[in-house]
């Protein structure tokens, strides 16, 4: 019985001690601007709150959606015209199925892209383009790997595309969170400084 007596005085000392950062702090409305930008901006440069979707520290396990990653939106619309067999995104890879044009079907190409970082660079894509010539009604068909101009160009294409969505990722973070640094990673929230 006196342990626990002992018991309830140390807890009810340690709330009474504890409760003192949790009181009530009188605020001049004065100190604080009325404009609610203007507060968030103040308690932004001061430090105070926090943010959800930004993170401090850039090393961080961070992952990207495929709706905000401006190359894998590109390569996907890009290669919209053609079906896909396979689109994974935590992979990072795009298979296209046979693809040809109506006026000769015994001729279709199929697409392979590989992604190798999601930064937009001109090593960041790994593409392949195959070939698949048939002859006698479709019965004997040859395939080989095609890496002539194409890939050049559609990895050109991709690429401005995804640099033109990121351009627009910043200026709509720019305009939704004008208080933070504008660079972002495509839709993501931008990096703080």
């Amino acid at each position: 019985m006196r342990i626990l007596l002992y018991l309830a005085t140390f807890f009810l000392f340690i709330a009474n001690t504890a409760c003192g950062p949790l009181k009530y702090k009188p605020v001049d409305a004065k100190q604080f601007p009325p404009d609610p930008n203007e507060r968030v901006k103040k308690n932004i440069e001061e430090g105070r709150g926090f943010r959800i979707m930004g993170s401090l520290d850039n090393k961080t396990g961070k992952f990207d959606f495929a709706s905000s990653n401006p190359l894998w939106k590109a390569t996907l619309d890009t290669l919209d015209f053609m079906p896909l067999v396979s689109a994974n995104y935590s992979g990072g890879i795009v298979i296209t199925d046979w693809y040809s044009e109506n006026n000769s079907p015994s001729e279709s190409v199929k697409i392979t892209v590989r992604f190798l970082t999601n930064d937009i660079r001109s090593d960041a894509l790994d593409i392949n383009i195959f070939l698949k010539r048939c002859q006698d009604n479709m019965n004997n068909c040859s395939i080989s790997q095609d890496n002539s101009d194409l890939v050049s160009e559609l990895k050109v294409n991709i690429l401005k595309k995804a640099t033109l969505y990121k351009k627009q990722a910043i200026e709509k973070n720019k305009k939704e969170n004008p208080y933070v640094g504008a660079d972002s990673k495509g839709g993501d929230a931008p990096k703080e400084n």
